[in-house]
């Protein structure tokens, strides 16, 4: 597919947000970018799930800006776009090709959805010139289904989260009261595209497939669980489950006293609990203090 980016840009329309903003002529989205490429960090990162990082790490590059906007979103210096770096599509291309010249386990697109159409003319010509590795797609979840048909026979391996069930909590962390509904759609899709999970037999490292990732957050066990039957009635087997309680109240987060705390053992332990329950099989937790280590990599420009 001929992906022209500039009839995206100029009235955009790539996420939920619908905000038809003239990102060709430097408007800002709700994602808070105009059409230029925008990254803060492209790395080698390990803090991914273990099929995802493996021993030499995840290819990892975070884009500058974010749809979504969690109010507690522990990148929320680039969320906001407050840090980053102008790319080319030529730059962007080199990086995916030096990144696996380091040995990494994949090419991991952190928050790129607000780039699909830059990424994907990267993508194509980093795969001329000799990219092989597996493309990892790191989302919110929060996506348009006819914006991830542009990927397709591009990424194979999803990483989206999945945040939220209830509209109420969607309002309230990031004003999408219809989260479910976008997300649910687009998971749909996701699976389409890739199918069931392939893992290399050697290294163990995902080839293919999706893994879904839910965020336990404070007082919020129920929505949880209901997002972890969801998964499993809708997808069973199909997918991967990633339950995470590396939840950490930042700063700004300090004068909401619903999120200004770290989910309890006990909580995390009844949500974990629930899934076992319900037959989750295929999935990762955590253990120990996640919330007290750093997941947060430094937004230095490191790669660019």
């Amino acid at each position: 597919m001929n992906i022209d980016v500039s009839s995206f840009m100029q009235d955009c329309t790539l996420c939920p947000r619908l905000c038809h903003a003239d990102r060709l002529n430097g408007r800002t989205g709700y994602c808070g970018q105009t059409a230029r490429l925008t990254a803060a960090r492209a790395a080698l990162h390990f803090w991914e799930e273990p099929c995802i990082c493996g021993p030499n790490g995840s290819g990892t590059v975070f884009f500058s800006g974010c749809s979504l906007q969690c109010v507690f979103c522990q990148n929320h210096e680039i969320a906001v776009g407050r840090q980053g770096q102008f790319l080319s599509e030529e730059r962007l291309c080199q990086i995916f090709l030096e990144l696996q010249e380091q040995n990494a386990a994949n090419i991991n697109l952190v928050t790129p959805s607000h780039f699909i159409p830059q990424i994907c003319h990267a993508l194509k010509k980093a795969r001329e010139k000799g990219l092989s590795i597996p493309i990892v797609y790191n989302t919110s979840g929060y996506e348009r289904v006819s914006s991830l048909k542009l990927l397709e026979g591009l990424v194979d391996i999803y990483l989206p989260d999945f945040k939220y069930f209830s509209p109420e909590l969607g309002r309230f962390c990031a004003q999408t009261p219809d989260y479910f509904e976008w997300a649910s759609k687009a998971l749909q899709e996701m699976l389409r595209q890739t199918g069931p999970p392939q893992f290399d037999q050697k290294s163990g490292l995902m080839k293919q497939g999706m893994i879904v990732r839910h965020l336990v957050l404070p007082g919020q066990t129920k929505d949880s669980k209901k997002i972890l039957r969801y998964l499993h009635d809708t997808f069973g087997n199909q997918i991967y489950v990633s339950i995470m309680n590396q939840y950490t109240p930042l700063p700004h987060v300090a004068h909401i006293p619903q999120l200004n705390r770290r989910v309890t053992p006990s909580e995390y332990a009844r949500v974990v609990d629930f899934a076992e329950k319900i037959g989750i099989e295929q999935g990762y937790i955590q253990e120990g203090e996640t919330a007290a280590e750093s997941f947060i990599p430094s937004f230095d420009g490191q790669g660019l």
